[in-house]
């Protein structure tokens, strides 16, 4: 039996303070080449990253993977766009969400499970002062 491991790579505790998750989901992470040693050193940024729609296709945009150092091939850029995996009915419902509530979908974490790469996604509305206040 091929039981799946899972470990978190790195967590966005900013996004956990500015915002109240209404609702989470999981999703895949496309990540290229070098930026996958990079992810599993844990060399992941997700502070000020959020997830957009782009003709129906959900990407996330703000996420810095430094570099891999001992990179041979071609260096990509640390702050690129990057493609998450939903299903059509989850970006659906998503959409239909943040037009109804005027919520927004930040990634809370990227993890592994078993050998790909995973980020936790949360729909979510800005918190005000005094309720930033209240959760310290």
């Amino acid at each position: 039996m091929n039981q799946h491991r899972s470990s978190v790579i790195t967590e966005n505790r900013k996004a956990i303070f500015d915002y109240e998750i209404i609702e989470e989901f999981e999703a895949g992470i496309i990540v290229s080449g070098s930026e996958t040693k990079s992810v599993r050193l844990g060399q992941v940024n997700l502070k000020w990253s959020y997830i957009t729609t782009h003709s129906g296709r959900p990407i996330l945009v703000g996420c810095h993977i430094s570099e891999y150092k001992n990179t041979t091939g071609k260096v990509s850029d640390p702050k690129r766009e990057r493609t998450i995996l939903l299903s059509k009915k989850e970006i659906l419902r998503l959409d239909q969400k943040i037009k109804e509530n005027g919520a927004t979908i930040v990634p809370i974490s990227i993890y592994t499970k078993g050998n790909l790469f995973k980020i936790r996604i949360a729909l979510a509305k800005w918190r005000k002062r005094w309720e930033k206040k209240q959760v310290l």
